[in-house]
């Protein structure tokens, strides 16, 4: 049981550590296209639903947010970048918490995609070193959570893949807000 265990993050580990490689060399393809980034966002929602459940926190997409937004990316790769995100968003949120995706047209060329929660929050030192890969907040913790310290390393280079960029605000008790850019679609 627990060797199985072992072997299931060392191969998620693997992985994550391949497809960073790819993404540091500028190897990893993208294949933009065009959709909206609300139906995918309700998608990684969907997908995460399960989950969501057992820790009771409710998924949502901030009112006034609903008007469909389109932009142009890789749509399998800002999946990942937003099961990642969602994810911890649920490792480290709080019973009977939220999570709420935003979505706003900054200008003609720029969309700003927001994931807020309001869970244990991140003390500043760790922020500047969050997108570090291997770098954790709270080692037991994530331990016994089975990630392997690479997902916001590789949420923030597919998004630098992009030409986009991506932040982070937060406040420990309080919860955190993950934002990134991307591109509009254009002739919207």
């Amino acid at each position: 049981r627990k060797s199985s265990k072992n072997v299931e993050r060392l191969c998620r580990l693997v992985d994550d550590l391949d497809e960073i490689s790819q993404l540091e060399s500028g190897e990893m393809p993208l294949t933009p296209e065009i959709f909206v980034i609300q139906d995918l966002i309700l998608d990684v929602f969907e997908s995460l639903s399960l989950k969501a459940s057992e820790k009771r926190i409710a998924f949502s997409i901030k009112k006034g947010c609903e008007a469909p937004i389109q932009v142009k990316a890789d749509k399998e790769k800002v999946r990942q970048v937003l099961i990642n995100l969602a994810d911890n968003s649920l490792k480290y949120g709080k019973p009977d918490g939220h999570t709420i995706a935003s979505v706003y047209k900054m200008d003609e060329k720029k969309v700003l995609v927001e994931l807020s929660d309001d869970g244990m929050g991140i003390g500043e030192g760790h922020l500047v070193r969050i997108f570090e890969r291997f770098y954790r907040t709270d080692k037991a913790r994530s331990r016994a959570e089975g990630g392997t310290g690479l997902g916001l390393a590789i949420v923030k280079h597919i998004v630098e893949a992009h030409g986009q960029t991506i932040n982070v605000r937060s406040k420990p008790e309080v919860g955190s807000t993950f934002g990134f850019t991307l591109a509009a679609a254009k002739g919207e």
